[in-house]
């Protein structure tokens, strides 16, 4: 099947009553995966966002709440689960050939809205979001949210991730630092075309600021668009006040890259 082919879909409970939710199973190299959907229950014309969650396996796994939150304020939104995850097939491999899986979610999205595709990362997503944008052409603009930017970084700062990593990296970074060294889109960062929006706690103790600065210094070399959002009293997960506030801030931000 062609990747980004829906295979199926079914309907899913929705935790907002404007909101309504499909399950969706699709195509990525010969993989079926599953994803959420939401979408505004109104007519009109909606720009997509792929939202690119956090985690590995049932960690940080997508939230129908959390997307909700965002097709809310008129938006489609795709959150892939990622291959291997609540049943779909293959293996996540964080960051490894699961890159797919985010960057043909996008005809996923084409399908339900108007073109416009918005890339949303939080945590793990960050690393996604950057190969997409990387991938493909047609992204309208990158928000990375306590984004992961580095693998070899993310290894030096987790040591409860590093069991998790040596498992599917096949080592350390010192023994099989190819494996880290080709999951790093800031290598083929100048390839990317959208304006991206950098969002990060700087006490953030679950992927540090470093990233962000990492990927900050990157895009500043290229002289590519950007703009950077540092909250010097958060940590990886906002307050609920703040959180929202951000929330609407950085929906109004993406409507401007239109």
């Amino acid at each position: 099947m062609e990747n980004g082919a829906i295979e199926s879909k079914k309907w899913y409970p929705s935790p907002n009553p404007h909101v309504r939710m499909q399950e969706i199973v699709y195509w990525s190299e010969g993989l079926k995966v599953k994803g959420l959907l939401a979408e505004p229950k109104s007519m009109g014309d909606y720009s997509g966002i792929l939202y690119l969650r956090g985690g590995i396996q049932s960690i940080g796994m997508v939230r129908p709440a959390r997307i909700a939150q965002f097709a809310a304020q008129g938006f489609v939104v795709f959150a892939p689960y990622y291959r291997g995850n609540r049943g779909g097939e293959g293996k996540d491999e964080f960051a490894g050939a699961d890159r797919w899986d985010a960057v043909y979610g996008v005809d996923v999205l084409k399908t339900r809205c108007n073109g416009k595709i918005h890339l949303l990362a939080f945590s793990r997503g960050g690393i996604m979001a950057l190969w997409t944008t990387v991938l493909r052409d047609d992204i309208t603009s990158v928000v990375t949210w306590a984004g992961v930017t580095d693998t070899v970084l993310t290894y030096k700062e987790r040591p409860d991730m590093r069991r998790m990593m040596k498992r599917i990296y096949g080592g350390t970074p010192n023994t099989a630092l190819a494996a880290y060294e080709e999951r790093n889109p800031l290598l083929r960062l100048e390839e990317a075309k959208a304006p991206f929006l950098i969002i990060h706690g700087l006490k953030d103790e679950n992927v540090s600021p470093g990233q962000a600065y990492l990927l900050e210094e990157a895009l500043k070399m290229n002289g590519q668009q950007h703009e950077t959002w540092y909250f010097p009293n958060y940590t990886h997960f906002f307050p609920p006040v703040a959180n929202r506030r951000t929330v609407k801030a950085a929906v109004e931000w993406m409507k401007r890259q239109e």
